[in-house]
């Protein structure tokens, strides 16, 4: 009688055995698994900081860039000989924008266009009667981008409706 019992249970034995090894697989599998999401999420995360760090110091050179783009528009009015230095600097300007367009920076410009809060920063409204509301109507710093992400806004004025003064609705 007792091997009887042996062979009902022995069954019951390879079928619980059975079901812990497929449980032990499956973990092994999900933990495999979030090792691998881990392992891709630690490398774009990486990548970002890189990216955001070559991004930083890129637009900490599009402020002494501006700097020279100004400085050269006021050449033109100057003597002979200070415009000839000038389209020396024109040609260094070129090479540095050159540099930025190499890393994927692009500048955009805004006059004319709808004013957009993720590519705008308006630090004065105009009120006129020429443009829609809303429009970009004057641009204080240009803009530059990477991809579609800004790294620098634009400080642009805003044209807005006027308001009446005299009207007493």
């Amino acid at each position: 009688m007792t091997e009887e019992v042996e062979a009902e249970d022995q069954p019951d034995e390879i079928e619980v055995l059975q079901g812990q090894l497929k449980e032990a697989e499956d973990k092994y599998l999900r933990g495999l698994a979030e090792l691998e999401n881990s392992r891709k999420r630690m490398q774009k995360e990486r990548q970002d900081l890189i990216q955001f760090a070559v991004e930083d110091v890129l637009n900490e050179f599009l402020h002494p860039l501006d700097s020279l783009e100004k400085a050269l528009h006021f050449a033109e009015s100057m003597s002979d000989e200070v415009r000839n230095w000038a389209k020396g600097f024109e040609m260094l300007l070129g090479q540095f924008k050159q540099v930025l367009s190499s890393h994927g920076v692009e500048e955009y410009h805004s006059i004319g266009k709808m004013f957009d809060p993720q590519l705008h920063e308006a630090v004065e409204m105009v009120e006129t009667n020429e443009y829609e509301p809303g429009t970009v109507v004057e641009e204080f710093v240009r803009g530059y981008k990477v991809g579609d992400r800004p790294i620098r806004v634009a400080r642009v004025k805003v044209a807005k409706n006027p308001e009446n003064k005299g009207d007493k609705s």
